[in-house]
């Protein structure tokens, strides 16, 4: 994301976006990603759970305290591998990063 959006960068930074807007910018973006990526696991999960359960004739339990830990884990990836790139796109040079193909 962060490299196919160099030009963009570029342009924020040299307009005058302060570095800390444009790593919250990444930030922001990486942790809804993750979190939505997390959501639709959960619900895909828990809709195969459900959907298993009554073909195997087992009784099908909702652990709330498992699915917030899966939802926590998806949105702190997001926060770790989003911080790097978006700290990396917020110390760029404009000009360079203008320059950037």
């Amino acid at each position: 994301s962060v490299t196919e959006r160099t030009r963009e960068i570029g342009l924020r930074l040299a307009i005058g976006a302060l570095e800390r807007e444009v790593l919250l910018q990444f930030l922001i973006e990486s942790v809804v990603l993750a979190a939505l990526g997390g959501v639709i696991g959960i619900v895909i999960a828990t809709a195969a759970s459900y959907a298993l359960a009554g073909v195997m004739g087992v009784p099908y339990l909702f652990d709330p305290a498992i699915n917030l830990l899966s939802f926590v884990f998806s949105a702190g990836i997001g926060v770790l591998f989003g911080y790097f790139p978006a700290r990396r796109a917020a110390q760029m040079d404009p000009i360079e990063a203008l320059r950037h193909e």
